[in-house]
């Protein structure tokens, strides 16, 4: 193993294990941190998937510790923290602490921070984030449920998140290239450990960065920042698999928790393109246990050539009301729960190619279904592949975080199946 990743959530590991293998690496992803005892599988890199995003601080710092210790007892040479391209954190973190503990433990002198993701539109300039040609304090992400992001500056919101010195490796030296871009780090870490937001405008800038990194023990940001590692290794790209995925068959199935902008419209539009579709309501008179008993009694009864969709996803204004009813914790808890349960019932009925749309309630299903290693398969769209499950169940699963991914997603993803 050349590269070890540890994602702060499930999506966005399959979304970096995309990039790495899209770059001519072999590459594992685990569902959950790896047992120390157990050895790791033969592969260039390894994905560690956590749910640590929005985990309690001391939890995500924990879980992360432990999955880089296995990382690097299996052999990494370079520990990567991949976080989401909207950068989604809090004041609190856990983006900054995880960050902090993974520099001590890899002996970094300093790390960089960069969730560009050109081909999903998010850029980093002059410390601040762009979603297309949106702050991303002006973007749908302000009002995220969980982690709303109100100031673009990444600077500024890491060192809320951190007593380190956080500095800013600025767009005038990026595109000078990789020579420029790693005497400016060397010369930051001369004054002691920093923490060094990268500006990034293209793949080019991300692919410099990656070459600027060669011997870096450590390193963060979104998918997009794996692009230039593989060639440090003496790498050449390959394919992500433009094939399509052979997979075992059964029922196609779309369970969307994410209330982001993006899947609102991919729900949308498969509703308007005619999909099946059963609605959980937080807020409805039945809990949303029995809610999800009867959303499988309706799945029974459609037509099992055909997509089906079940969602919770909701509006912005009924995300606030379903948490004050319920309580902030409690709302997101209880869908993820329910949409779980409808998993499991699911693939007991036959369901055996799954789309599930936001990160959290990928992780949430992914653990329900006891999915523990996924081989990485054909891409859908922008960071999202199909991903077939190693032992059993045996499943197609595509986890897709909630901005990814175009309108007709839920509809045509099924194509890149065999």
């Amino acid at each position: 193993m050349l590269i070890g990743v540890i994602a702060d959530d499930l999506t966005g590991a399959t979304d970096v294990a995309l990039t790495l293998k899209r770059e001519g690496l072999r590459v594992v992803q685990y569902a959950g941190e790896p047992a120390p005892s157990r050895p790791l599988p033969q592969a260039d890199a390894v994905v560690v998937a956590l749910k640590s995003r929005t985990a309690p601080t001391d939890e995500a710092v924990a879980q992360s510790l432990a999955s880089a210790r296995v990382l690097r007892a299996g052999g990494a040479r370079q520990v990567v923290f991949k976080y989401c391209s909207t950068f989604d954190s809090t004041d609190a973190g856990n983006i900054g602490p995880v960050a902090e503990a993974l520099m001590a433990e890899t002996g970094a002198k300093s790390a960089v921070f960069c969730p560009a993701f050109p081909a999903n539109r998010r850029m980093v300039y002059q410390g601040h984030l762009f979603v297309g040609d949106t702050l991303l304090s002006d973007s749908p992400m302000r009002d995220h449920p969980v982690t709303p992001m109100r100031d673009a500056n990444l600077v500024r919101v890491l060192g809320r998140q951190t007593a380190m010195p956080v500095g800013l490796i600025p767009h005038a030296i990026i595109d000078q290239g990789p020579d420029a871009i790693a005497a400016a780090i060397a010369e930051r870490e001369k004054a002691g450990p920093v923490m060094l937001v990268c500006d990034a405008l293209s793949d080019r800038h991300l692919r410099d960065l990656g070459r600027a990194l060669r011997g870096a023990p450590f390193l963060t940001g979104g998918s997009g920042i794996a692009m230039g590692l593989p060639a440090n290794f003496g790498f050449t790209a390959g394919t992500a698999g433009t094939e399509r995925m052979a997979a075992p068959s059964g029922r196609c199935l779309v369970l969307a928790g994410s209330c982001s902008e993006a899947t609102r419209r991919q729900v949308a539009a498969a509703i308007a393109a005619g999909l099946p579709a059963y609605r959980l309501d937080p807020l409805g008179p039945d809990s949303l246990a029995a809610q999800a008993e009867a959303a499988l009694r309706w799945l029974a009864e459609q037509d099992q050539a055909r997509p089906a969709v079940i969602y919770a996803t909701a509006p912005p204004d009924a995300v606030i009301a379903a948490k004050q009813a319920l309580g902030p914790d409690q709302a997101g808890a209880q869908v993820e729960h329910a949409l779980s349960r409808i998993a499991i019932g699911a693939v007991e009925q036959g369901a055996a190619r799954l789309l599930v749309a936001g990160g959290e309630t990928s992780g949430a299903v992914v653990a329900a279904l006891g999915v523990t290693v996924l081989e990485i398969g054909p891409e859908i769209a922008a960071g999202v592949p199909w991903t077939r499950s190693i032992g059993q169940p045996d499943l197609a699963l595509a986890l897709k975080s909630g901005n990814f991914g175009d309108e007709d997603i839920f509809i045509k993803a099924w194509e890149r199946l065999a």
